[in-house]
């Protein structure tokens, strides 16, 4: 084609002009002839290709969803939670129902056992046998004087000892309670 044109330009213009539109022509009516074509048969469709009509309020609604960045998912999620009255969905772990009840099973266990270890708590004294207190939280307390079990009596309520034995603590409370303190075993 290119030769031809350079042919048909190596004459005269006029003769150009006419093989343009011929060429031009030409083209034009082939396209014609292809979509006439291929409108008069269309390549068969199957069911998953044919889309269903969609209302377009619901179509609209499905797009401003995909707009939304996952936060904005997350506080429509809680929103319609709340609106809807749905209750949380339950995360399943991995083992199913078998590893559920396996860790009912342990948090039961751990509720059984018993406390081993207590705490004993001075939550307040009788000032008429503060002093007698005084001496004898410095007897019970080891490395402590009488200006530090003095000071450590008036900040009631205040923890004596902590993560001990049921009997030490009960022995630690019986004696504090006959110097007029007031004991809470944790």
């Amino acid at each position: 084609m290119i030769n031809t044109i350079r042919l048909i330009s190596r004459q005269s213009l006029p003769q150009f002009r006419r093989f343009h539109k011929c060429v031009v022509r030409q083209t034009e009516s082939s396209a014609v002839a292809a979509t006439e074509t291929a409108a008069a048969s269309p390549p068969p469709l199957s069911p998953s290709d044919v889309e269903k009509p969609v209302h377009p309020k619901i179509d609209k609604i499905a797009n401003d969803i995909t707009a939304l960045n996952l936060i904005e998912v997350a506080e429509l999620s809680e929103l319609l939670k709340k609106r809807l009255n749905l209750p949380d969905a339950p995360v399943m772990p991995i083992g199913g129902f078998v590893a559920a009840s396996q860790a009912l099973e342990e948090e039961e266990m751990e509720q059984k056992q018993v406390q081993t270890e207590f705490t004993v708590k001075l939550m307040a004294f009788d000032e008429k046998q503060k002093v007698a207190l005084i001496k004898e939280v410095k007897n019970l307390l080891p490395d402590t004087n009488l200006v530090q079990a003095k000071k450590f009596v008036e900040s009631a309520p205040t923890i004596v000892k902590a993560d001990i034995a049921k009997d030490e603590a009960e022995k630690l409370r019986d004696a504090l309670t006959k110097v007029g303190a007031t004991i809470q075993i944790i």
